[in-house]
C-alpha cells in the first residue's frame, strides 16, 4: 500500500512540474502580453492628453514604446506592433523614427488602415500635405473610420493637435 501511495504521490508531483514548466517566456502569449500592455498604456496616455496632461501622457507613450520594442524583438513582422511603435514615436516628437516604423509596417501590409491614417497624420504634422493625401487615397475604399479621421485632419490642418 505504501508503494502505491508513493507511486501516486510521485505521479502527481511530476504532473504538477510538467504543468508548471509548460509556459515558455518566448511564447506568443508573452509577445501578445507586451503588445496588450503597451496598447493599454497608449489608451491611458490618450485620455491624459485630452485632459491636457501632456507630461504624464508623454511618460506613458515612452513606457509603451519600451514594451513595443520587446514585442517587436519577438515578432519583427507584425505591422500592428510597428504601427504603435510609429504612433508612440510620433507622439514623443520623434517624427523621423515614427516614419521609419510606419513605412516598415506598410512594407508588410500596404493596406493597413491604422498605419495609413497615422502616417497621413505625420505628414500633416510635418507639412507634407500631398503625401497625406496619398495616404487618404489608399484609405478611400476601406469604408473605415480611419478615412474620415484623416480626411478631417487634412481639411482642418493647423487647427487640430494630433
Amino acid at each position: 500500500m505504501k508503494k502505491i501511495l508513493i507511486l501516486i504521490s510521485t505521479f502527481i508531483l511530476i504532473n504538477n512540474f510538467a504543468l508548471a514548466a509548460g509556459g515558455d517566456s518566448s511564447s506568443s502569449t508573452s509577445k501578445v502580453s507586451m503588445y496588450d500592455e503597451a496598447v493599454k498604456l497608449i489608451k491611458r496616455a490618450g485620455k491624459l492628453e485630452k485632459k491636457d496632461n501632456k507630461d504624464k501622457a508623454a511618460k506613458l507613450y515612452k513606457e509603451a514604446f519600451v514594451k513595443l520594442e520587446k514585442a517587436n524583438k519577438k515578432d519583427k513582422d507584425n505591422p500592428d506592433i510597428l504601427n504603435y511603435m510609429g504612433f508612440t514615436s510620433r507622439k514623443s516628437g520623434n517624427f523621423d523614427e515614427a516614419e521609419k516604423f510606419y513605412l516598415k509596417g506598410l512594407s508588410l501590409n500596404p493596406g493597413h488602415n491604422g498605419i495609413n491614417e497615422y502616417l497621413g497624420e505625420l505628414y500633416v504634422q510635418t507639412n507634407r500635405i500631398e503625401k497625406a493625401k496619398e495616404r487618404l487615397e489608399v484609405l478611400k475604399t476601406c469604408n473605415c473610420k480611419e478615412y474620415g479621421e484623416l480626411e478631417l485632419i487634412i481639411k482642418t490642418r493647423g487647427t487640430k493637435v494630433y
